[in-house]
């Protein structure tokens, strides 16, 4: 199968190699098992037909787009999209700019201008549900239709779920909003990361002997405020055990929430620079101390407990690959403006 050194793009920087592919299509904010089970099909059809697997996505998520005022609570930006789709081997993706112009395209024009001029698609994949063009209309039969008329293959993949259900994207922001990680990772298929840059903060971590790497996320994150046992990457592609606070410091300041991260057994200065943090297990909510004395012992009691759980969780293969391929697809992202 055709290969790039490129992971991530948009259709004014196609790559040529992309062309004649099988396109998996959809939002896909999760990357989790169900859409996986799409990108598989994908796979093992651009194994037969000897194509690239290319996938095609769009930001900002429709929803946020045409509801602003209700913000959504977004489980993969793109680079985590297209991270988690190079762990998989696949050959790249394709992020469509959602604006007004593109939300009134039909779904006949969606076909023609996107799918068969700019991408020249052999196969079309996608999931049962997904939707597309003007007020929706754009439905896998429609899709299956098209490519009858316009001689290009179409695989519709059926739901794909547990006891619970379908494995949804909406169940995982809701195990996330409780703090229930675990539960995520096995609806995910890998452990659940968050990529910001370091911003300088009070540097009161720093004289309590616990120094931080501070994230601002963005105001749509509902994770459930608390300390977490988590994995922390560099772009260097190194990966650090650490323990980590999301929320609003109650022993302080009662502040915006903030994402801040001790790294184990490490000296440097990360101010500046985009990390990546891996949430492997929920430790405790968050809560106010009437002494400075009682927050550092807890802090301290918080890192042991953070040491055992990742000393019990080693690193996945899957996640190992999700975290040398960020680094890369993060800078190509930026010069894109897509970080």
């Amino acid at each position: 199968m055709p290969s790039s050194s490129v992971s991530i793009a948009t259709f004014d920087c196609l790559p040529d190699e992309w062309r004649n592919a099988v396109v998996a299509i959809g939002n896909f904010d999760g990357m989790h098992r169900g859409h996986q089970a799409v990108l598989a099909a994908a796979q093992a059809e651009a194994e037969h037909l000897g194509a690239p697997c290319i996938l095609l996505t769009f930001e900002p998520h429709p929803r946020s787009f045409f509801a602003p005022d209700k913000p959504l609570f977004r489980l993969t930006e793109p680079v985590m999209r297209a991270s988690v789709a190079s762990a998989l081997g696949l050959n790249g993706v394709v992020v469509a700019h959602f604006d007004a112009a593109f939300a009134e395209t039909s779904a006949e024009d969606f076909v023609r201008r996107f799918l068969i001029e700019k991408l020249q698609l052999r196969h079309a994949v996608t999931g049962y549900d997904f939707h597309f063009g003007h007020r929706r209309q754009g439905t896998p039969e429609f899709l299956q239709r098209q490519g009858v008329l316009s001689s290009f293959g179409v695989t519709v993949v059926d739901k794909h779920g547990d006891e619970e259900g379908a494995v949804s994207s909406s169940r995982i922001r809701a195990a996330l909003e409780e703090g229930r990680v675990e539960e995520a990772r096995q609806l995910l298929g890998w452990t659940w990361s968050v990529a910001a840059k370091v911003v300088h903060g009070d540097r009161r971590g720093r004289d309590l002997g616990f120094p931080t790497a501070n994230m601002v996320l963005p105001a749509s994150c509902d994770l459930r405020q608390g300390i977490y046992a988590v994995r922390y990457t560099r772009p260097d592609g190194r990966v650090h055990d650490g323990v980590a606070s999301f929320g609003r410091r109650p022993t302080f300041d009662d502040g915006a929430p903030k994402l801040e991260t001790f790294l184990f057994d490490f000296e440097g200065d990360l101010y500046g620079e985009m990390g990546l943090v891996s949430l492997v297990d929920w430790i405790r909510a968050e809560e106010r101390f009437d002494s400075i004395e009682a927050l550092v012992a807890q802090m301290n009691e918080d890192a042991a407990t953070a040491r055992r759980i990742l000393a019990n969780h080693p690193l996945a293969d899957f996640d190992r690959r999700i975290a040398a391929d960020w680094p890369r697809i993060e800078g190509e992202a930026e010069a894109l403006g897509l970080a």
